[in-house]
């Protein structure tokens, strides 16, 4: 996705405009030969890489879900553990922030479409969800101990919100630069952990 620097597989195409065109028009609203047509093969010759659309949803979904659970377990091997909790954090929400804007149209694809997935994937979707909120939790509370964990855990799901608010920003020229943008919803991400701690903090104090 957008860490990668080599040139995409034809199957990374597809899977790239099936998002797209997904994500613009409904899982219903694209057929097989449009999205043959915008990586320039025909709709029959997409099923030589999958076996329907289908098949390229719970890829995309089942596919965004794992990359983002590993690239938050290599964050945290990168680091060390949780010895550095706060670079820890700030290199989970960087990561996190280039999902959030470079790829957007998987964002309102996993709101719009997610339970179209057979129950399968939809599970796997779910438990690699789950582990990835619990990766985070795990170190907002080595950052902000006042954090009870229940506490840590809603504030987490709270930010992953802010940060996939990203399709909601308007087009990608309509933003203030890629740059100014990752940096605002940095200092966003810590400053509402900063609140829940106070929060917390202030009604344990009364």
């Amino acid at each position: 996705m957008a860490t990668r620097t080599d040139a995409p597989t034809r199957r990374e195409q597809i899977l790239k405009e099936a998002a797209r065109l997904f994500a613009e028009r409904g899982f219903h609203g694209v057929g097989v030969d449009e999205i043959g047509a915008a990586v320039g093969i025909s709709g029959p010759g997409l099923y030589r890489h999958f076996a329907g659309k289908d098949a390229m949803l719970a890829e995309l979904l089942v596919g965004i879900s794992g990359q983002l659970l590993t690239g938050a377990k290599r964050r945290l091997e990168e680091a060390g553990g949780v010895g550095a909790p706060g670079p820890l954090l700030d290199s989970l929400i960087e990561g996190h922030i280039d999902f959030a804007l470079d790829d957007r149209s998987l964002i309102t694809l996993h709101d719009r479409e997610l339970d179209r997935l057979r129950d399968s994937d939809r599970k796997l979707v779910r438990q690699l969800q789950r582990q990835y909120v619990e990766l985070w939790v795990e170190v907002v509370r080595e950052v902000y101990p006042a954090l009870a964990e229940p506490a840590a855990r809603s504030a987490v799901h709270s930010v992953f919100g802010l940060l996939n608010s990203t399709p909601h920003l308007g087009r990608p020229g309509a933003l203030p630069g890629r740059e100014a943008t990752a940096r605002l919803l940095h200092r966003m991400a810590r400053g509402a952990f900063s609140a829940a701690e106070g929060v917390q903090t202030a009604e344990h104090d009364r």
